[in-house]
């Protein structure tokens, strides 16, 4: 196979079933509620699962216990005042901490970044509304759509080869473009003003560190992929990393700075 096949080799299955992603994840964006309450706390329990079967393959009821328990508590949380619901969302990391023998640090990091960027997310939907969420994850689509084509069509230095070696440095430039252009978009078509292009190059930027902490994650334990739910794609933690690092992002900064104005 020619070094061109090779590298487009993946191309459709990955397009196939992020098409699928794309339907599915837009319809419970549209609907809102407690259909996307629900949606998003599944994600992110199926994360759980995920991230405990990579740190502890060997132990499947932990795995289905965390899991279930994370989803369970993401999906409460939302319902109560921040007061109850804050202890509630962090439960899960603190209990899995007692079951793990190993890589404790890790656990906890990536379950409490898991369930508040999922907070954060559901966060958005009832508070800014569908509008601002599309914003969101069209500004981390595009980002890893138009790094990946750029990255593999243009090639040139790698930007962390020790870790991630197909990511490249004209891929990660070319996702803050993509970005940029979606914030010039929206600002066109908001009142949020020209804020928002370098909000959204700050999101790229969060969803790519989102997507490096995870394989800097897996290059450590030697696992290739966090599970195989999703054809050409691994699993949800290899989909949904850059999310995570863009929806803790928002949250973070959007307790400080309204930009999120309704169009």
């Amino acid at each position: 196979m020619s070094d061109t096949s090779e590298r487009w080799s993946d191309l459709t299955v990955r397009l196939s079933s992020g098409a699928a992603l794309v339907v599915i994840g837009s319809l419970g964006i549209w609907l809102g509620g407690h259909v996307f309450h629900l949606m998003v706390a599944l994600i992110c329990g199926l994360m759980i699962w995920e991230l405990v079967r990579m740190l502890r393959p060997e132990a499947l009821g932990t795995q289905r216990l965390l899991g279930i328990l994370a989803g369970v508590a993401l999906g409460l949380s939302v319902y109560l005042p921040l007061g109850f619901g804050l202890p509630l969302l962090l439960a899960p990391a603190m209990i899995g901490f007692g079951q793990l023998e190993r890589h404790r640090t890790i656990y906890m990091a990536f379950t409490v970044m898991i369930l508040l960027a999922g907070f954060g997310m559901m966060q958005i939907r009832d508070d800014a509304g569908f509008f601002w969420l599309l914003w969101l994850v069209v500004v981390v689509v595009v980002t890893d759509v138009v790094g990946y084509f750029a990255g593999r069509a243009l090639g040139g230095p790698k930007f962390w080869p020790r870790v991630s070696p197909k990511k490249t440095w004209s891929g990660t430039v070319s996702g803050w473009v993509g970005a940029a252009l979606v914030g010039l978009l929206f600002a066109l078509t908001t009142e949020a003003g020209l804020q928002i292009v370098g909000i959204s190059v700050a999101v790229s930027m969060a969803s790519q560190m989102g997507d490096m902490a995870e394989s800097g994650m897996k290059r450590r334990l030697g696992v290739k992929d966090s599970s195989n739910l999703i054809p050409g794609h691994g699993g949800l933690m290899d989909r949904f990393d850059g999310m995570l690092g863009a929806a803790l992002l928002i949250l973070i900064i959007g307790q400080f700075v309204g930009f999120l104005p309704v169009p």
